[in-house]
């Protein structure tokens, strides 16, 4: 007796979730319905492949290294175009919400309006980072560097030649 009662109990909720509430007939403007799906696709514009781009500011994730322990850390939100940026100066770290704007992140810290900028090493005015290409700086004396095969910042490390493979010596017997 259980199990009949059980397999009834299941086609019953079986039948209860497959039911619509309403007559299973086929609705007689269905193709109407159709058509109007056709041509509301149609009527759609492609959307801006921009907004899906990354931006600029995005090929700068990742820590950059300055001079005497200095470290910049730039980390993605969630948001599209916002960072929490951890900065290591000599007096500890601290970290800032920062938002991109064109080719820079700004960001408040003290009060101050600050933004993080694509820059050589030679622009940073820092003379241990001179002759680094791949370099961002807040102000000057406050620059960070990273031996990305010669990127700069903003490009995309993939977009570069790669690298001839070089002939491995014969292995000796």
């Amino acid at each position: 007796m259980k199990i009949r009662t059980g397999a009834g109990l299941a086609a019953m909720l079986l039948t209860i979730a497959c039911a619509r509430g309403e007559d299973a007939r086929p609705i007689e403007n269905a193709t109407v319905a159709d058509n109007a799906t056709d041509e509301a696709i149609d009527d759609v514009e492609p959307a801006d492949n921009a907004a899906s781009a990354g931006l600029p500011t995005d090929a700068w994730i990742g820590k950059w290294i300055g001079v005497e322990g200095l470290v910049l850390d730039i980390q993605p939100t969630g948001d599209r175009g916002h960072y929490m940026l951890s900065v290591t100066l000599l007096d500890g770290t601290k970290s800032y919400e920062g938002v991109a704007d064109g080719d820079m992140i700004r960001f408040t810290r003290n009060g101050r309006p600050e933004s993080v900028r694509a820059a050589t090493g030679d622009q940073t005015g820092l003379k241990w980072l001179a002759g680094k290409a791949n370099c961002l700086m807040i102000q000057q004396g406050e620059g960070f560097c990273r031996d990305d095969a010669g990127t700069k910042p903003g490009e995309d490390p993939a977009a570069q030649p790669a690298a001839q493979p070089t002939a491995e010596p014969a292995a000796r017997p």
